[in-house]
């Protein structure tokens, strides 16, 4: 192993460019390990690969790991979903931002580290990628205005539960139609008196042509939305009726509704519950 770091190239990387704290990208990957593979993979997710695959990177700020249960597995819907095949797949959800205006930085830094760790056998291979895409961010939607934390704040925010919402508009054209629905009406009908403090939007990115070949390509890039609400309470106890009386979108369809609790870091908690 190599021991130049070309350490003053740092200091010339630090001065320019954008450096704000907005999360105006992000990273939203849902993977199903393999039967048999939950502990194994969880421990190299947990010791290894959250920080040197992702918390180490240049500008990606904040993260954050989620599971479901098998009894959270059971009330995703639709049961039929372009997202996830069965509905149930992908038990483990994480989510990171990046700093706004360092998406191509940050690509570069990402698609080379993730070879070299590949390149050192670092790379789990015993896992699927149900849902994986960067994103870019759209708006965030505030049930109590001013008050309480951004979403800047929101991965370290000690919430209970979120919920990944994912929608497709009926075609490129209406996805605009759908996010000013989302955003202007519908977002904040369904926070008001709710348990949820914030919905993030985002719409995906295509993923870079280099990348590992075990993550598939982006789908639905023209048409796709992706929401994540933060909740204050186990989704397990607001489900019904707040998750499961919700208007479905005339210019689109909701392909998952799918809810998730925090990891405990550095444990095996909730891995015995995962089938």
């Amino acid at each position: 192993m190599s021991e130049e770091t070309r350490s003053e190239t740092y200091a010339e990387l630090a001065a320019v460019g954008p450096y704000g704290v907005r999360p105006g990208h992000a990273l939203i990957t849902m993977v199903e390990p393999h039967p048999g593979h939950e502990y194994a993979y969880n421990r190299w997710y947990e010791d290894d690969h959250y920080y040197a695959g992702a918390m180490a990177m240049p500008w990606m700020f904040a993260g954050r790991r989620w599971v479901a249960t098998r009894d959270l597995q059971l009330l995703r819907v639709p049961e039929k979903s372009a997202v996830a095949e069965p509905v149930t797949a992908g038990c483990y959800l994480s989510t990171y931002w990046v700093t706004e205006g360092r998406y191509d930085d940050h690509m570069r830094w990402t698609v080379a580290i993730n070879k070299r760790l590949n390149r050192d056998a670092r790379v789990y291979r015993d896992r699927t990628h149900v849902f994986t895409a960067f994103q870019d961010h759209e708006s965030t939607v505030y049930r109590d205005g001013a008050a309480g934390p951004r979403d800047f704040h929101a991965l370290d925010h000690p919430y209970a539960g979120l919920v990944l919402e994912v929608i497709d508009a009926e075609s490129p054209e209406r996805r605009g139609e759908l996010l000013d629905w989302l955003i202007t009406r519908h977002l904040p009908k369904r926070l008001a008196g709710s348990p949820a403090a914030m919905v993030t939007v985002f719409r995906p990115t295509p993923l870079p042509g280099d990348r590992m070949t075990y993550v598939k390509q982006v789908e639905g890039v023209d048409t796709r939305v992706t929401l994540l609400w933060f909740l204050e309470r186990d989704p397990r106890e607001c489900w019904d009726p707040h998750f499961t009386e919700v208007e479905e979108p005339e210019m689109g369809r909701r392909e998952l509704l799918a809810p998730f609790i925090p990891t405990i870091p550095g444990t095996d908690k909730y891995v015995d519950q995962l089938r």
